[in-house]
């Protein structure tokens, strides 16, 4: 039986991980995942409901974009936004469950 090592991670894999703690770690950009949690949302709803401007919004959200932890549908000219991944979301509930235990 052999052991697993820390160091058996690969330089792709470290920076993925290292980019995904650096999004979670914005409040703006937590605020805009916990949003998220309750179903899809438009920029200007987002920025409506969390009180922040849609630049704003949509600088965070581009953001959020290319790190593939949310994704966005068209309609018109409207964007809908939505999480895309579960790890993610899982990671961001295991957070804030921690954080309301203290």
């Amino acid at each position: 039986m052999s052991e697993k090592k820390f160091n058996d991670l690969d330089e792709e894999t470290l920076f993925i991980v290292s980019q995904t703690f650096k999004a979670l770690s914005d409040p703006t950009r937590l605020r805009i995942l916990n949003l998220l949690l309750t179903g899809e949302h438009s920029v200007n709803d987002i920025a409506e409901s969390l009180s922040l401007l849609q630049s704003t919004v949509s600088h965070q959200l581009r953001f959020l974009k290319n790190l593939r932890l949310v994704k966005y549908r068209r309609e018109g000219t409207t964007f809908y936004y939505s999480h895309d991944d579960e790890h993610v979301i899982d990671l961001l509930q295991q957070g804030i469950e921690h954080a309301k235990h203290h």
